[in-house]
């Protein structure tokens, strides 16, 4: 299936726990100021490629925890993510996603994708970048509004149950 992205980082630190395969997802609606990647905003931009062509690259490094998706938004290409999340977790690896909606934003969309693909996640990091809350000893976030949310207790609770690092 097709997808529009910014880019990949191959090997990330940053972007989830262990060693992660990160996809930049290409488009974002939310234009937060003081945001990590404006590039990713334009839903014109970016490359085109294939989720197969990105799950073979990723099938190729054994030293991998997980896969991320970023951004731009990922919850703009919900269905060509929940496509490659299948081929990620078919592999053994995780899903961290990246998202500027907030858990509750996610299942009001009432998108079968959306909830799909939040089904197959292992954490949610939700909310939008807030420059008045940046904080830069936040581990996997860049403001203090941002939650890192379990998403398998989550959806079992019918409500946002975060993580405790």
């Amino acid at each position: 299936m097709e997808i529009r992205i910014a880019g990949v980082v191959k090997e990330s630190i940053v972007d989830g726990p262990g060693i992660r395969y990160t996809v930049f997802t290409q488009g974002c609606p939310h234009h937060c100021p003081g945001c990590h990647n404006p590039q990713t905003h334009d839903f014109s931009g970016g490359t085109v490629t294939d989720t197969q062509k990105i799950a073979e690259d990723i099938a190729k490094n054994p030293l991998l925890k997980g896969v991320t998706f970023s951004g731009g938004e990922p919850f703009e290409q919900p269905e060509a993510l929940c496509e490659l999340a299948e081929q990620v977790r078919a592999i053994g690896k995780d899903i961290v996603i990246y998202s500027g909606y907030t858990f509750e934003q996610l299942l009001e969309k009432k998108n079968p994708a959306v909830q799909k693909l939040l089904s197959m996640a292992y954490m949610l990091v939700d909310g939008r970048f807030v420059m008045e809350e940046k904080d830069l000893t936040l581990q996997f976030r860049g403001s203090r509004n941002q939650r890192l949310i379990d998403c398998q207790k989550s959806l079992a609770a019918g409500k946002a149950i975060e993580i405790v690092i």
